[in-house]
């Protein structure tokens, strides 16, 4: 039985059902604020000054309609990505089309979350602002560490207060690399 604040099931349902059931409510959840975008956007450009009467009828505040609206313009609906979230959309959605177009792909091949999809394209803007060429700023390097390793160089990152592990990884390398460089010179 569903309510707007509740989901039971019988007890006697079979775990195929309840994993099936689940995808359904994952789906209809990860779909509804692009369907709010686009519901928002028809809004605007059918009738004027829709944002109060949509924040009165979804309880939802102005800014999060505002930024439904904002990521579903963003994106026209061929270039959406059924694989990815809503979330994963409104991270690039700032980006030029290229762009974000490249960063999905990325983030949809490797299966990348959110946050990781977020840490990546950051640091890559770093690299990019350092070298001053913002036009293809990313390479993509793989390490294979053990794992206490990665863990002793998340707490290093920690305790200078980064919180985006990918930029202290960058800055560490930068910071040896201009070292090695400055020696090599002396």
């Amino acid at each position: 039985m569903t309510r707007r604040t509740s989901f039971s099931l019988p007890p006697d349902t079979p775990i195929q059902e309840w994993s099936r059931i689940g995808h359904q409510i994952n789906a209809l959840s990860e779909s509804s604020s692009w369907w709010l975008g686009d519901w928002l956007i028809y809004g605007q450009d059918k009738y004027p000054n829709l944002y109060k009467k949509a924040i009165e009828e979804t309880s939802l505040d102005y800014q999060t309609l505002r930024n439904y609206a904002w990521v579903a313009r963003q994106y026209a609906v061929h270039r959406r990505r059924p694989g990815l979230s809503f979330q994963h959309h409104a991270e690039l959605a700032a980006l030029a089309p290229a762009e974000q177009d490249q960063w999905l792909e990325r983030a949809e091949r490797f299966g990348w979350s959110r946050n990781e999809l977020r840490n990546r394209v950051r640091a890559s803007r770093r690299i990019g602002s350092r070298d001053g060429d913002t036009t293809d700023p990313t390479l993509r390097i793989q390490m294979v560490v053990p794992l206490s390793q990665k863990q002793r160089w998340m707490r290093a990152a920690e305790s200078t207060s980064e919180t985006d592990f990918m930029a202290w990884v960058v800055a560490v390398l930068d910071g040896a690399a201009a070292s090695a460089v400055a020696a090599g010179n002396g």
